[in-house]
């Protein structure tokens, strides 16, 4: 019964997709991947190795992810971060320049019209000197509270996803909506735990995995649906089927694009 529904609640999401401009990126097999953003990104062993791992299956290890690479600055929002130093790959230990740059800011950055606009110059700024550098970028759509936290507001996930989308077209970057799949699974499984529950705030394990399913699924437009990796067994089958149907329902909405 609980996948029946996803149809339904898709479709407040997909008045979102006529309104995202890039849809795809233009190299949707990189292999030197650079991540920045916070403890969202490094709880529960890093979404990027999880992606990685995907990757790695999904490809029968085809491709050299050696070069994937997470900087993290905890509790940071996107101001934080100096995008001129870890876009040089050598910095970081990468043999070549980076192909692609996934870009998170703050959870806090939707609380204010002043913080949004703070993102939304930041932003700007970031993606600009990312594609400079030869790389596409892309940002990841953060996921809103849940209770306990104390900033828990329904209205955050529509803050979030406007905030998103609008940095996302107007500097012509591909925006993972990962925000957007928390949403779309908390509607049809209510009782999955996709947040710490201590906090309401940073993912859990299957917060994380679902993320990175979406992740993976927005940067190849493959589906996820079939992927055996379940961290070393830590991932029921049921959970791990249900995520992944989340993760391709969601991009497929979001993009409007078809998954295989």
């Amino acid at each position: 019964m609980k996948y029946i529904l996803l149809s339904i609640f898709f479709f407040s999401n997909f008045l979102f997709s006529s309104e995202v401009q890039v849809t795809s990126l233009k190299n949707k097999n990189p292999e030197r991947v650079l991540y920045i953003g916070n403890s969202y990104l490094y709880y529960n062993d890093s979404l990027h190795n999880h992606v990685r791992r995907m990757l790695e299956e999904f490809y029968a290890n085809e491709i050299d992810t050696s070069n994937y690479k997470l900087v993290t600055i905890s509790g940071s929002r996107s101001w934080h971060h100096n995008i001129d130093y870890p876009i040089e790959h050598k910095k970081l230990g990468a043999e070549n320049p980076f192909q692609l740059v996934i870009f998170q800011g703050g959870s806090g950055e939707t609380d204010t019209a002043s913080e949004r606009k703070i993102f939304a110059d930041t932003t700007k700024d970031v993606i600009n000197t990312i594609q400079k550098s030869g790389a596409e970028a892309a940002l990841y759509m953060i996921h809103a509270y849940v209770e306990p936290h104390e900033n828990t507001n329904p209205r955050m996930i529509k803050d979030i996803k406007k905030m998103y989308i609008d940095a996302g077209n107007e500097n012509n970057a591909l925006v993972i909506p990962v925000g957007i799949a928390f949403e779309n699974a908390y509607k049809a499984q209510p009782d999955i735990v996709l947040h710490k529950p201590f906090d309401g705030s940073h993912p859990s394990l299957l917060g994380t995995y679902l993320a990175s399913s979406v992740v993976f699924a927005s940067i190849t437009q493959k589906t996820p649906i079939g992927i055996k990796y379940n961290y070393f067994d830590q991932i029921s089958d049921s959970d791990k089927i249900f995520l992944q149907k989340i993760a391709h329902s969601t991009v497929e909405e979001f993009f409007n694009v078809k998954l295989y």
